[in-house]
């Protein structure tokens, strides 16, 4: 949707650049040093594996026989300096199809004693993933060492990224230079902002005639590794965004806005459907169950035309909305269009909402960029509600939570002097709570009939995202399959693979966003008994699955972000023989909390009883917010770590 907008005000600007004379790149001879000079590695850098030495990156836009053209230019020259850098940096892998218009594409290795080893086409390989049904196209370096440096510069021709664009400043090695250069023709103005820290942007418009460039340089950029769970690495790394902000030939100003792109958005989609189609969208709305409740009848819409309309963004366009639903088949602006036709005849107030990954790009209320436009929902302003047209599996109130925990542009109708018309607003757009997702695990653990093999249930009650990893399964697996995982969900609860019985209720895709997702297991617990002397070791702790354990040899470098708030509540009830005595039970005594601005927002605690021949245990966790500040992490791993401490105790049993 945003780049057929983006493809409209693209024809504007090539409208406005013919009586350019054809211009070529800066770049076009750009070469690498034909004798290079001998490289020492810094004293900072030498217990690191591998470190960029330098990053260059270019990117102009021309006028090329009245078309424009954008050029991208791509120079990396990295230090090897470790067997696992060997390994890993033994194929160069080319960032583009064989296909594409390539300019220049040029690798070669600079061994430690100088001798240069320069790889040509007849070295590029291709490589299958099967699984995904991707052909990638490599370099094969033979003869890489410690101490050597890779070298590769990629030159593509492609259409101009004028929308907006992103480039990383910062990587997951450490960086020694890198230099990021935006280069187009002096009668344009573009827009740009840079992210955590990075150095300011420079604008020359000296170096080159009739040209702009628009610099950003950094300097030892320390590496910002990708593997700290709970975080978000695109939105921490140092990185730079630009689009085009005016032409100044025809005076355009304000370029790629998103009040342009409300209104046309807003009148793309609002359009009065004659009768052929509003008889065929009045009947596909009989087919639909009417409610009453607002929120079970947009889940009623949107399960009707998940189950009946398949859904692909590049489906073939249709003529008109009677076309998608004969052919059973729509692409996104098709889907859209559907389900408004559906909203208007139910009488439905909603909005569009457009979204980002905020675990890709984060949606700037401050810098208006059609990257922050590239996924969509429907918002009902009645409930305050959001829904997904096109994720299959889901159903409203839950969305995908990488849109969540973000700001949107919801387009509203306002109506002025009796027009209506579309308004965008930046508006924050809230993920489903602890209300939504909390798991509910209810464990009876028997030893009056084998102290050495006690009977264990297990309940356990799996409600929002948590249900939505089970629930949409049933509905696109075989039976025989289904059966094989959720043997391998239960094997989580029992730690073996037998059990003596296995029942689900509320799966399939009927119950997604209504119903939480059941799980009932009984087995033997012989698994879990060890004898010692007289006693028994019970692993009671295990009975309430694995849990995720948070160490963090190096120090911490970014704040916890998770996927979506979510709680648990477990109850174990452990019955004993008459007589028998238990040791250990205060190691359930448990609690650890995290504290924001005098708000608990993250917390385990546990506690037991006894009561007569039974113990009875309870412990509650929970994490409210998605966002935990670098400054709290310490008691937020405490908590988390709780749940795994709980999962080792063991308690010890005697007749």
């Amino acid at each position: 949707m945003r780049k057929l907008i983006a493809q409209c005000l693209l024809v504007l600007f090539l409208c406005n650049i013919n009586s350019i004379v054809a211009q070529d790149y800066t770049f076009k001879n750009y070469k690498w040093e034909q004798k290079p000079s001998a490289f020492s590695v810094p004293e900072q850098y030498k217990n690191e594996n591998e470190v960029i030495v330098s990053r260059t990156i270019k990117v102009e836009i021309i006028s090329d026989k009245n078309e424009p053209k954008q050029y991208y230019l791509l120079h990396d020259k990295i230090f090897i300096n470790s067997d696992d850098a060997i390994e890993k940096n033994n194929k160069i892998y080319l960032p583009f199809s064989l296909k594409e218009n390539v300019v220049k594409n040029e690798a070669r290795v600079i061994l430690k004693s100088g001798k240069i080893i320069t790889l040509d086409k007849k070295d590029i390989k291709e490589e299958v993933d099967e699984e995904r049904g991707v052909k990638y196209n490599y370099f094969a370096i033979n003869g890489l060492e410690k101490g050597a440096i890779i070298e590769k510069i990629f030159v593509l021709e492609e259409m101009p990224e004028l929308n907006g664009k992103t480039f990383k400043m910062q990587d997951d090695l450490p960086i020694m230079d890198i230099n990021f250069e935006l280069i187009y023709p002096n009668h344009l103005v573009f827009k740009t902002k840079g992210y955590n820290n990075l150095s300011a942007a420079v604008l020359d418009d000296k170096t080159y005639k009739d040209k702009v460039a628009i610099s950003v340089k950094e300097s030892n950029v320390p590496k910002l590794e990708d593997d700290e769970k709970y975080s978000n690495w695109k939105a921490n790394i140092k990185y730079f965004r630009y689009k085009l902000d005016a032409n100044l030939y025809n005076g355009s100003k304000n370029l790629y806005n998103y009040k342009e792109f409300a209104s046309n958005v807003y009148e793309r989609f609002n359009i009065e459907l004659d009768k052929k189609n509003q008889k065929a969208v009045d009947d596909f709305c009989k087919t639909i169950t009417k409610s009453a409740d607002l929120q079970e009848q947009v889940w009623n819409i949107e399960n009707k035309v998940k189950k009946t309309i398949a859904y692909n963004r590049y489906f073939d366009t249709k003529e008109n909305v009677a076309d998608i639903i004969k052919t059973k088949q729509a692409n996104q602006t098709e889907i859209l269009a559907l389900y408004l036709a559906i909203f208007k005849h139910f009488k439905i107030e909603n909005q569009i909402v457009f979204a980002s990954n905020r675990y890709d790009i984060a949606f700037d209320p401050e810098f208006e960029s059609y990257e922050n436009l590239d996924d969509i929902l429907f918002y009902f302003p009645s409930i305050k509600k959001f829904m997904t047209p096109t994720e299959i599996e889901y159903r409203i109130p839950l969305i995908p939570n990488t849109l969540a925990n973000n700001n949107g542009l919801f387009i509203k109708e306002k109506e002025f002097g009796g027009v209506k018309m579309g308004i965008g607003e930046i508006n924050f757009i809230p993920i489903p709570g602890v209300e939504i997702t909390h798991d509910i695990m209810d464990i009876t653990i028997d030893f009056t009939r084998d102290i050495e093999n006690p009977t264990i249930t297990n309940e356990v009650t799996f409600g929002g995202y948590s249900a939505l990893n089970f629930q949409p399964i049933k509905d696109f697996a075989p039976a025989d399959q289904y059966k094989e995982i959720l043997k391998s969900i239960a094997e989580n609860y029992t730690i073996q693979e037998d059990y003596t019985s296995l029942t689900t209720e509320n799966d399939g895709t009927e119950f997604i966003g209504k119903k939480p997702f059941v799980l009932k297991v009984t087995f033997e617990g012989k698994d879990l008994v060890q004898k010692a002397g007289d006693n028994f070791l019970f692993s009671v702790g295990k009975t309430i699955g694995s849990q995720m354990e948070l160490y963090q040899e190096n120090k911490r470098m970014m704040p916890v972000e998770i996927d979506y708030p979510h709680s648990y509540f477990r109850k174990i009830k452990i019955i004993l023989p008459k007589g028998a005595t238990v040791k250990n039970l205060e190691k359930f005594n448990m609690s650890h909390k995290t504290d924001i601005n005098g708000k608990t927002e993250a917390t385990f605690v546990s506690n037991y009883k006894t009561q007569g021949d039974e113990i009875l245990i309870e412990n509650t966790e929970y994490y409210n917010v998605i966002n935990y500040p670098l400054e709290h992490f310490e008691s937020y791993k405490a908590v988390i770590n709780a749940a795994a401490d709980f999962n080792k105790i063991v308690i010890v049993l005697n007749k």
